[in-house]
């Protein structure tokens, strides 16, 4: 009887990538599918941070300015938070390598509960800038300001959803080709998430107050 290949834990049997250059593996064919997606997401993020270059400025009747909402220092944590969460889904992936489905779930988790705090911090802060009555409302700077932040923790969220399924998956089916699929797009989708958020901080909270 022959084995499924979707179903064995043995990552010697998982096809990463082919030798011959007239084959194509399917775990290189969706990570270039997921390469493609990725591109049009930065295309998003792109016309977002076009945008706050227009919109710097533009307080309207709004007394609220950048300097009084954007606050580099407070922001640092996040960065730094979403950073330990990338460098630590690094360590899931370096235990996938060696075929350690333990290991792999484990710091997946640990990297999923990082996010999770990541999360948490965003909501924290922009709860205080509502109280605050900086809002969306209240002028088109805001409005951008709440916009590219809100778009990449909605990214954020998205990954950690992602995260959570696949932990589950791996540790019910093992590392098999078509988790192993599933985690790579899933790896390039979270540490984009990092380098957008590099982007944020510079071109937002950094370039914001200068």
């Amino acid at each position: 009887m022959s084995l499924d290949p979707n179903k064995v834990s043995d990552t010697s049997r998982v096809q990463l990538f082919s030798e011959e250059a007239d084959h194509h593996d399917s775990i290189s064919l969706r990570s270039l599918g997921f390469w493609l997606y990725m591109m049009s997401d930065a295309m998003i993020f792109a016309g977002l941070f076009a945008a706050h270059g227009v919109y710097l400025e533009a307080y309207g009747t709004s007394s609220i300015t950048a300097g009084q909402v954007i606050e580099p220092v407070a922001a640092l944590l996040p960065t730094l938070v979403l950073f330990a969460s990338v460098f630590v889904f690094g360590l899931a992936s370096v235990a996938l390598a060696r075929g350690d489905k333990a290991g792999t779930v484990r710091w997946m988790v640990v990297s999923l509960a990082i996010g999770v705090f990541f999360l948490l911090d965003e909501t924290s802060e922009f709860a205080k800038l509502a109280a605050e009555g900086a809002t969306p409302q209240a002028s088109a700077f805001l409005s951008d300001f709440w916009t590219i932040v809100w778009v990449h923790a909605a990214h954020v969220f998205f990954g950690i959803i992602w995260m959570a399924a696949l932990t589950v998956q791996i540790a019910r089916d093992g590392l098999t080709e078509a988790t192993v699929g599933r985690f790579i797009n899933l790896r390039i989708f979270w540490f984009f998430q990092a380098v957008i958020w590099v982007c944020v901080y510079v071109f937002v909270y950094l370039m914001g107050v200068s």
